[in-house]
């Protein structure tokens, strides 16, 4: 056991840290020292059963158990943690909320939270002790979970997107360095497909990564679901327009992406079928420890680089990040541990290794987190720490609420473009769908 005195390890592990972060007892000891002066004491003998999303790095799952597993030996609470896919995530948590049993807290996908307001216990004083202590929030992150003054939940983190391409293929298509606006955009994409190098974005139900581009062109072209006072404005020129760039991008794209989810483009670039696509850094993550034993999975990560997303005529960044919001029912019998836990995972002596586990697949909401040693040990990684900062809420311009929530997770704008996209509706068709959904949510 390592002999710590309280005061240091109350300074968030600062010795420690500095040294490479908490881990294995120090981590232990930490908690321990936390749980004496916690803001929130978990109720005696509480146990909390929380759903999360499926890992994509196992690195980042490892290092959240062994924080699971330092909060429960610190304060005594039980802790019952299992994993679902993105898709699983809404229909599942949808069930506990209707039924008021099953589930304590919910770690899960975008507006999530804005779906059961009413059924949530508010996180108001975890979100300002957090915001004071590591220099506030990102905006988009804090809109995302509040309902006027209200936490629904706590932004945990982002989950970045962003170009996942290979160097050489760039070159090959005459492009020094990747396109910054949507003309030099599409016209990468055609000469990737010209050398049999081809881009692929999925126009399936994948929560993250449909969602994220699609949102990107549309909100690119200056077109929205809704504008300001919610009121549905799809049926515009710049959605026409959106659609138009959308096609012409698809007819570049590898066959089969309408049926994408979420781990299909994933597989796809580890294969070497695929050139370029949006995704989190998971890509490049399993290509560098593929690569420790084969070689040749160490140049397809040597040849793996990473952009920002490309601006839209509208002339500022547009993008949609996976938000990860993490709710507690307010029917579980145990509401301070909740609080406590929630609080425990975003200190800093853990949250830095934390990050660093995750290796760039999630990104901090806590302004104070930017300068996490993950952003700067690879130069590739960089780009993904700027998403909590880039990325608009998923309403767009609109409220964030039930409604927009409602529309992300019944894929609306997905499907107006793959309607497009792949033929099975016209323009007009594909927007008039869209339109009718939207007015029916939002009941104009």
């Amino acid at each position: 056991m390592h002999e710590l005195t309280r005061r240091a390890l109350l300074q968030g592990g600062t010795a420690l840290t500095a040294a490479g972060m908490l881990t294995g007892p120090a981590l232990f000891d930490w908690a321990k020292a936390w749980a004496q002066s916690a803001p929130f004491k978990a109720e005696q003998g509480a146990k909390l059963t929380l759903m999360r999303w499926k890992r994509f790095v196992p690195e980042e799952d490892a290092a959240f158990m062994e924080i699971v597993a330092a909060f429960k030996a610190a304060t005594g609470t039980e802790m019952n943690v299992f994993s679902e896919s993105f898709e699983d995530i809404q229909p599942k948590a949808s069930v506990a909320a209707n039924t008021g049993s099953g589930l304590d807290m919910v770690w899960g996908l975008h507006t999530l939270p804005q779906l059961f307001p009413t059924k949530v216990v508010k996180m108001n004083d975890v979100a300002d002790y957090l915001g004071k202590k590591y220099g506030g929030w990102t905006d988009a992150a804090a809109k995302t979970v509040k309902k006027g003054d209200d936490w629904l939940a706590i932004p945990i983190a982002t989950g970045g997107g962003y170009m996942t391409y290979r160097k050489s293929a760039m070159e090959k298509a005459g492009f020094k360095e990747f396109p910054k606006d949507f003309p030099g955009f599409l016209e990468l994409c055609k000469g990737l497909k010209k050398n049999n190098t081809p881009a692929g974005f999925a126009l399936g139900h994948a929560t993250g990564d449909a969602n994220g581009w699609l949102h990107w062109i549309l909100w690119g072209h200056g077109a929205y679901t809704v504008d300001a006072h919610d009121k549905v404005v799809i049926n515009s020129p710049e959605t026409f327009k959106a659609l138009d760039y959308a096609k012409a991008l698809s007819e570049t794209f590898i066959p089969g992406v309408a049926s994408w989810n979420d781990a299909s483009n994933n597989k796809a670039f580890l294969a070497g079928e695929l050139y370029l696509t949006l995704n989190g850094i998971s890509i490049y993550i399993a290509e560098k420890d593929a690569g420790k034993k084969d070689p040749k999975m160490k140049e397809l990560a040597d040849d793996t680089y990473h952009a920002l997303h490309p601006v839209g005529p509208i002339g500022k960044p547009t993008e949609l990040q996976l938000c990860f919001p993490m709710l507690a029912f307010n029917f579980t019998k145990y509401p301070n541990a909740a609080k406590a836990f929630t609080t425990f995972l975003l200190e800093k002596a853990q949250f830095d290794k934390w990050l660093e586990g995750s290796q760039g697949y999630l990104t901090q909401t806590l302004n104070a987190y930017e300068s996490a040693p993950i952003w700067t040990e690879d130069p590739k990684n960089w780009v993904f720490s700027q998403a909590s900062k880039r990325t608009l809420p998923a309403s767009g311009i609109g409220t964030v609420g039930e409604k927009a929530a409602t529309a992300i997770g019944d894929f609306i704008v997905v499907d107006m473009f793959a309607n497009y996209c792949t033929g099975s509706k016209d323009a007009k068709g594909a927007v008039a769908e869209a339109e009718r959904q939207l007015k029916r949510i939002y009941r104009s």
